[in-house]
């Protein structure tokens, strides 16, 4: 029997990474639709997914699809510029009518058109990402003027992963990366990657105000909930707030203090393999 429209407000919002840095987009939708429950799945057991060939990261992303349906998702949010350039379109045709699938990519690019027509932006992210060429595919689709320089960065996001920000060698590293000439006279720069958030005020201080950084996270939620609400999908008000549950593929105790300062307080992990 199909469900009902309130059923389907009550089911969960499903996010997945490579790891846990899409716990900042998790994080940043928990703030916008405080109502909803997310289930978070962390694929550590394969991060990062930025030197990943495209076969791989869509078996994990499948793989991932099937958990969360299991789960009664009705929305899954791809939070992995990785995997969203590699698999969404995969991830749709498997998924069909039994869930929404959203990526971070689409959000971001809208949001470029929108408020840096006839601009040079940066970019920086996985390989995987930046060597797709599909923000540049799709921001030249828009026919806004956007001129976009776009430069690999494989060294962050398991520098990020290891707890390895906020300090000198992570100074060095950014520091490194950000003076690539590529990225002179830019007026703004993209993190298109969703560990790099936690390393957002590092970057503002390499650049202190000369060009504008943006944090995909707070773009992709803020689209999370315009299509929520678009799509009469929204959780209605509740006498107690959600309970998220939070999966990985590769259980450490490091993780747990990780995913506390990715997603701003305290969770739960439970460990679940893709292949047992």
């Amino acid at each position: 029997m199909a469900a009902s429209p309130l059923d389907i407000t009550r089911r969960p919002i499903g996010v997945f990474d490579s790891g846990i840095g899409g716990l900042t987009v998790a994080r940043a939708v928990s703030r916008v639709l405080p109502h909803e429950q997310l289930v978070y799945f962390g694929d550590t057991a394969h991060l990062p997914y930025g030197d990943k060939s495209t076969a791989a990261i869509q078996a994990y992303s499948i793989k991932i699809c099937d958990l969360l349906l299991k789960q009664h998702c009705k929305v899954i949010l791809i939070a992995c510029n990785s995997a969203s350039a590699a698999a969404y379109e995969l991830v749709r045709e498997y998924v069909g009518s039994k869930a929404r699938v959203l990526n971070v990519i689409d959000p971001i690019v809208a949001h470029i058109g929108s408020a840096y027509a006839n601009r040079t932006i940066g970019l920086i992210g996985t390989k995987q990402t930046v060597n797709s060429n599909v923000y540049k595919k799709k921001i030249d689709d828009l026919d806004a003027g956007v001129e976009l320089r776009s430069l690999a960065t494989p060294l962050l996001a398991p520098m990020i992963e290891e707890g390895f920000f906020r300090n000198s060698i992570s100074d060095n590293i950014i520091r490194t990366y950000l003076s690539n000439p590529l990225l002179d006279e830019i007026g703004a720069l993209v993190l298109a990657c969703t560990h790099y958030p936690l390393i957002q005020e590092q970057i503002k201080e390499f650049y202190q105000d000369r060009v504008a950084v943006l944090d995909a996270s707070d773009v992709v939620a803020s689209h999370v909930k315009d299509y929520l609400d678009g799509q009469g999908l929204a959780a209605k008000a509740a006498k107690t707030p959600p309970r998220h549950q939070f999966y990985v593929s590769d259980f450490t105790r490091s993780f747990e203090e990780s995913t506390r300062i990715f997603f701003g307080q305290e969770v739960h992990l439970e460990h679940y393999p893709l292949w047992e």
